[in-house]
């Protein structure tokens, strides 16, 4: 290890380390961390959920030994985690490094918690339990086109950029009109708002090869179902009877296994459905990154040690404009 640069609490900075699914950001954390004394904070909307650690590919124990982990599956399946909760958990975290003088390590996938920690969200009141329990019952009753149907009445904007299968983001768009009577997309257009990061920022997004990536992820599926306990992981998640609309419910993987489980659908038919859904998936990952994340440092690098002999040197120096 090289001599770490360690700039005062009041000066420190943060890493924000994005990047498509399977593309090799959990290992160059650890790596980030070890080398500049960092500490690795969860920015992946799924990971934060405790009981999806394999079908999420959350670190492992070993992983999380390696270097110090927050906000990594500290929720229960059955809590509902908005990008306004996480973003106030990150920077609480982000604080609480830089008193202890260690250099926090945003990584993660999910391009919103990203956007929202640097630039905010419109703050959109909370919605009451009895509007939310109406809708979902709603649901469950009487299924997603019902939910569609009268979106399109009261928020035909925000119906028109979903389907009638994306049940959860159906759902929050419909809520918050029946709670405010105001469409979502209106909240939108309303100015950010609500604390954010305010401490000097290094971006650094990997943007591998697709087939390259879209190879990783297959051959990720397969030890995951495998070898890796997800068929089990999902089985268990299930026996808790949690409300199907729930976010964790609606993880990458745990439809398809579910209706494995359910008899719906064979092993293998549900394997090729993740994995043209996990495509999908590090497809718009991408997109985001090149779209949104404009000032970062960009790597195509498919090893270790080459993103490391191309990322350390700008971390190195980010470091030293903190301490002058």
């Amino acid at each position: 290890m090289s001599e770490q640069v360690s700039p005062s609490p009041s000066q420190q900075g943060c890493i924000l380390l994005a990047g498509p699914t399977a593309s090799g950001k959990s290992a160059l954390a650890i790596a980030i961390a070890n080398e500049f004394d960092g500490v690795i904070i969860n920015a992946d909307s799924m990971q934060i959920y405790s009981g999806l650690s394999v079908i999420t590919a959350r670190p492992d124990p070993q992983e999380e030994a390696a270097a110090p982990h927050s906000l990594y599956g500290v929720l229960s399946p059955d809590d509902y985690c908005s990008a306004a909760r996480w973003r106030d958990m990150a920077l609480a975290k982000i604080s609480a490094c830089h008193a202890a003088g260690k250099l926090p390590i945003l990584c993660g996938g999910t391009g919103l918690y990203f956007e929202i920690l640097t630039k905010g969200i419109a703050q959109i009141p909370s919605i009451s339990d009895e509007v939310r329990e109406n809708l979902r019952e709603l649901q469950r009753r009487e299924g997603n086109q019902v939910i569609y149907d009268r979106l399109l009445q009261k928020d035909p904007q925000s119906a028109s950029r979903l389907n009638v299968g994306d049940s959860q983001r159906l759902l929050r768009a419909l809520e918050v009109v029946e709670e405010t009577g105001i469409p979502l997309s209106e909240w939108h257009k309303k100015e950010a708002d609500g604390p954010i990061l305010e401490c000097p920022r290094l971006w650094l997004a990997l943007l591998p090869d697709r087939q390259w990536l879209y190879d990783r992820c297959e051959k990720r599926l397969d030890w995951m179902i495998d070898e890796g306990g997800a068929v089990e992981e999902v089985a268990a998640l299930l026996q808790r009877d949690l409300d199907p609309t729930l976010p964790a419910m609606k993880a990458l993987g745990v439809p398809e296994i579910s209706a494995y489980l359910a008899e719906e659908l064979t092993l293998e038919e549900a394997k090729e459905r993740i994995k043209l859904l996990t495509r999908r998936y590090a497809k718009r990952q991408m997109t985001w990154v090149r779209n949104k994340m404009t000032e970062a440092n960009v790597s195509s690098a498919q090893d270790l040690e080459s993103l490391k002999a191309e990322f350390f040197p700008f971390i190195r120096h980010f470091l030293l404009t903190l301490t002058k």
